[in-house]
């Protein structure tokens, strides 16, 4: 089956490509398992303090999920029941990681590439970049499971906007609706999203796990998430990090955190 992710970690930065420029990186059904193991093999390693996703060259993040697949995989109500369970899976499992992640955006970002890029907590796009969400030109029903993704990120009325009209979204708009953190020239996104992924990466990763579980909190309202980020908030200001934290304060000098 057409497509991968590749995947590299270095200097505590996950980066993962989705690999099928053939098809505008569209997303396969092995493509949105491998996301998902990435995701669960992440949670245990302390070795990563952030993830970048990414297209393959720049012509698309991703052109949505592999139509390629759906004679086969998604053929008829079961077979869609199925399919939607790959994708939310995957998208789910990255929003719960703990670590802050981030979408690097060129080009096309549609359907499930939608989806995919607002399961990350950031965006940062190329001024060529747009986004569209086309069920409504295919007939297929949106599974109402990713709809709270779409409405955290782009708000309700770009939700319908989205939706009813199945047409492309401009990055300027999608930026002024708050759904894109960060605009550059198409020569200058990678600079520009390399500077914002270094400064993430050397933040102290307990505080930066504290805040992405208290954000997450008080976005869906889960009581078991907001005593999860209470008990993430202990642990940051008893660590290690805290004290190395105030060290490099008072002796003004940039902080040398370990995430303990």
């Amino acid at each position: 089956m057409a497509g991968s992710i590749a995947i590299s970690v270095e200097g505590g930065i996950a980066r993962l490509v989705l690999t099928n420029p053939e098809r505008r990186n569209a997303i396969s059904s092995g493509m949105w398992r491998a996301l998902s193991a990435f995701a669960t093999e992440a949670a245990g390693r302390a070795d990563i303090r952030m993830a970048v996703l990414r297209g393959e060259g720049e012509l698309a993040f991703s052109g949505g999920a592999d139509i390629s697949d759906f004679d086969a995989a998604r053929s008829d109500a079961s077979g869609a029941q199925s399919y939607d369970d790959l994708v939310e899976a995957a998208c789910a499992a990255l929003e719960a990681l703990s670590f802050p992640t981030l979408a690097l955006l060129r080009g096309a970002c549609v359907g499930a590439g939608a989806a995919l890029a607002a399961s990350c907590d950031m965006r940062i796009a190329a001024d060529d970049a747009f986004f569209a969400i086309p069920a409504a030109r295919l007939g297929l029903g949106y599974d109402p499971r990713g709809l709270p993704r779409i409405l955290r990120v782009f708000g309700s009325h770009g939700a319908r906007q989205l939706f009813f009209t199945a047409e492309r979204l401009d990055v300027h708009r999608a930026h002024e609706m708050g759904a894109v953190d960060l605009i550059a020239p198409a020569a200058e996104v990678e600079a520009a999203a390399e500077r914002t992924i270094q400064r993430i990466a050397e933040n102290a990763p307990l505080t930066l796990k504290a805040a992405k579980l208290a954000i997450r909190a008080a976005e869906s309202g889960a009581g078991s998430l907001l005593a999860e980020a209470r008990r993430a908030t202990t642990l940051a200001n008893a660590s290690a990090d805290y004290r190395e934290g105030r060290r490099a304060f008072a002796e003004k000098r940039a902080p040398r955190f370990s995430g303990s």
